[in-house]
């Protein structure tokens, strides 16, 4: 990872209450890689942005909404359905390209967007 840029987002953490799951999830979906830290933290890397997921009872049902970027953004929603994640809206419009949204298997939602 680069140097963070003053003032700006360079790591994020996440809510999880099974934690292999969230691995299986994320590493099928999107090919992220991930670092344990102990039983209860895992890093991750995403291969622009570096995160992690702590083992929690449970996820908070409003949180802030992560979006990722999509190429093919069909593809990646093919890619988080195979993978066991739940598509909450799926692929629409808005100004400036389109998106959709998806819960992991921890209930966490994010979302990937594409151009138009």
């Amino acid at each position: 990872m680069s140097k963070p840029i003053n003032n700006s987002v360079f790591y994020v953490e996440f809510p999880a209450t099974d934690l292999d799951a969230t691995k299986r999830f994320y590493a099928q979906a999107f090919g992220w890689s991930f670092e344990d830290y102990g039983p209860d933290y895992v890093a991750f890397e995403d291969g622009q942005l570096a995160g992690g997921f702590y083992r929690a009872e449970s996820v908070p049902p409003s949180s802030p909404l992560v979006v990722l970027w999509g190429d093919a953004l069909e593809d990646s929603q093919a890619a988080v359905e195979a993978a066991g994640g739940i598509i909450s809206k799926p692929i629409f419009a808005y100004p400036g390209g389109r998106r959709f949204h998806f819960t992991d298997p921890n209930g966490n939602e994010l979302s990937v967007c594409g151009e138009a």
